[in-house]
């Protein structure tokens, strides 16, 4: 829900922390959760390390917004699914965290977030999208083959997301 914004965006950038580079991830430089290819693609200028290094939550606030919130319709959803669904189109890229939502209410998964998709999500009870939204996300993260490397991590956000999700629910 619209109200919701402010406190989704401090519950990402719990996990979404500071400057690293790990050599199994294919997202490279990233700082506060922002890969260097999407700043490069939101700013519109080649990145450096430094510029990587220097990000800041002022900077990169309005690229959550548009990029992630805005375009899973958080604005739209009951709360507590807004978040779940958030967490997961920056985890996971929006077309994925669309249809995991569309998957968990029923509907046509097409990828993106429409009236029938908000209608949808909105007949149903929250915490019971929220169950089948978590349970689709997990099988998604086992199934990657960095699962063995990252896997652990993402399953603490995933159990920590799907616990504020439901109490904001």
């Amino acid at each position: 829900m619209k109200h919701n914004w402010e406190e989704a965006i401090k519950h990402i950038l719990k996990y979404e922390g500071g400057y690293v580079n790990h050599p199994d991830d294919p997202g490279g430089m990233t700082n506060l959760g922002v890969t260097k290819r999407v700043w490069e693609e939101w700013s519109g200028k080649p990145a450096t390390e430094a510029d990587m290094r220097g990000l800041t939550v002022e900077m990169v606030s309005p690229l959550y917004k548009k990029r992630y919130w805005d375009a899973v319709r958080g604005d739209d959803l009951p709360s507590g699914v807004d978040l779940c669904v958030f967490d997961c189109a920056v985890n996971a890229g929006v077309g994925r965290a669309s249809k995991f939502l569309q998957q968990a209410v029923g509907v046509t998964a097409d990828g993106q977030i429409g009236p029938m998709t908000v209608a949808a999500t909105t007949a149903k009870p929250a915490d019971e999208v929220i169950d089948a939204f978590c349970n689709l996300r997990e099988a998604h993260y086992r199934s990657l083959s960095t699962f063995a490397t990252f896997g652990k991590g993402w399953m603490r956000r995933l159990d920590s997301v799907e616990a504020e999700s439901k109490h904001l629910a």
